[in-house]
């Protein structure tokens, strides 16, 4: 069974930043790639960034490119979202999510290609 907590949300000013935090539990973690969505109020969930199993290859939704970056640490079981001159449109609860199948690829965008999903980490900001 696997297990993802997100932590590093929380209210911010517009062009602020922070950096969010994915733990997984259960192994096999590096063998699968992770994703960032989040979901506004009103809203369906949508894509933010991806990153495949070694890290090599990110991909971002338009919206984020040139400001967020998603990492990994394999050691620690853990990815991450750096998010830098956030925006009021940026406001929205986080989720982590692990990829259905293992595979090299970062291109990742759609909801049903995960089976594994935090419990979400709210982030706000304030204009």
């Amino acid at each position: 069974q696997v297990q993802l907590a997100e932590s590093g949300g929380g209210l911010v000013q517009a062009g602020g930043s922070l950096r969010l935090s994915c733990a997984a539990s259960g192994r096999a973690f590096s063998l699968f790639a992770m994703g960032w969505f989040r979901q506004a109020p009103g809203k369906e969930r949508e894509f933010v960034a991806a990153i495949n199993w070694t890290g090599s290859n990110t991909y971002y939704a338009d919206s984020v490119k040139g400001r967020f970056t998603i990492s990994r640490d394999n050691a620690k079981n853990t990815v991450y979202l750096q998010m830098n001159s956030l925006k009021p449109e940026d406001t929205a609860v986080y989720y982590c999510g692990r990829a259905r199948r293992p595979t090299s690829s970062a291109r990742l965008v759609e909801n049903s290609e995960y089976d594994y999903w935090g419990q979400g980490t709210q982030v706000t900001v304030s204009s």
